[in-house]
């Protein structure tokens, strides 16, 4: 059981770089004219290609941070997808370290890779064309900065103007330091409690179980529980799917749809401060379905070759 505290220690230490990095970024985004045009990138027409790109790196930090950036409206919500998609946790270190023959081992990997970035790409841009309007992420800092002073000058909103002199005489070291680190701590500190119940919970039911539940489900239910699995905010889940598909208990079309589903810690995060819960919970009943039709999809496609 000391390995389950252990295990979401570790964890938790490896997402505090990117939290850290991730609080700095927001308060330069706010506070400094000159992140504005640097920080259209994660917003510009190429946002949903950059978020499937960075989703592809073998962590969940890039998720983290995509859903921290989405609540502050610096991100679309077909970027956010992008990234939920590509995001595969551990599960492509699992294969590349697992006993599975190495070409084998070499066409799952660049199958995943290629199938979930072209996945992520494409539902990104599509999401972000349907709902243009309610996914248009905040204007960069000089037109946030151009608008407060037009309310000012012609509404007579006092409040802009505050908030504006608060920030002028906070520490930088308070704002680009302290500030960020106490939030990206409390972030991590969350996740490490959340990480543990759900490692106990994995640690009781044996993760044995699991695997052998994911192989006694049958080809044609395989992908529906594999996406079950991937709903599952932690490491363990990827894991679990990646080890299943590399003993040959699932086959690649439940891995791919399992995976699709999983976003790591992403998700806790998304859903973690309780706002918008109606919307967050539609991002991730999208993001199962989705894993559920490419399963099958894939399935449809492994019996036609």
């Amino acid at each position: 059981m000391g390995e389950v505290f252990l295990d979401g220690f570790l964890d938790a230490l490896k997402l505090l770089p990117f939290l850290f990095l991730l609080y700095i970024l927001i308060e330069l985004l706010e506070h400094r004219t000159a992140m504005g045009r640097p920080g259209r990138a994660i917003t510009g027409k190429f946002a949903p290609l950059i978020g499937g790109a960075a989703g592809l790196v073998p962590m969940c930090g890039f998720s983290v941070m995509a859903s921290k950036l989405f609540q502050k409206k610096y991100l679309t919500v077909g970027t956010l997808f992008a990234v939920f998609i590509a995001t595969s946790d551990e599960a492509l270190l699992v294969l590349a370290l697992s006993s599975m023959p190495a070409l084998g081992k070499l066409y799952s990997i660049l199958a995943l890779i290629g199938v979930k970035f072209a996945l992520a790409v494409g539902v990104g841009y599509l999401v972000d064309l349907l709902f243009k309007k309610r996914s248009a992420p905040l204007p960069a800092y000089e037109e946030r900065e151009h608008l407060h002073e037009h309310d000012h000058e012609h509404d007579g909103h006092e409040v802009d103007e505050l908030s504006v002199c608060e920030h002028k005489h906070e520490s930088k070291w308070t704002l680009y330091l302290f500030s960020p680190l106490l939030h990206a701590l409390e972030v991590a500190g969350v996740v490490f409690a959340f990480n543990v119940a759900f490692g106990l919970l994995f640690y009781l039911i044996g993760q044995e179980k699991v695997i052998d539940f994911l192989q006694g489900a049958g080809y044609w239910y395989q992908p529906l529980f594999a996406a079950i699995v991937g709903l599952i905010p932690n490491c363990a889940s990827s894991v679990v799917l990646a080890e299943t598909y590399a003993i040959g208990g699932i086959g690649f079309s439940a891995l791919l749809g399992g995976l699709v589903t999983n976003a790591g810690f992403g998700v806790f995060v998304l859903f973690r401060e309780g706002r918008e819960w109606r919307r967050n919970l539609l991002i991730l009943l999208c993001m199962f379905l989705l894993g559920i039709l490419i399963g099958y999809a894939a399935s449809a496609i492994e019996i036609l070759i």
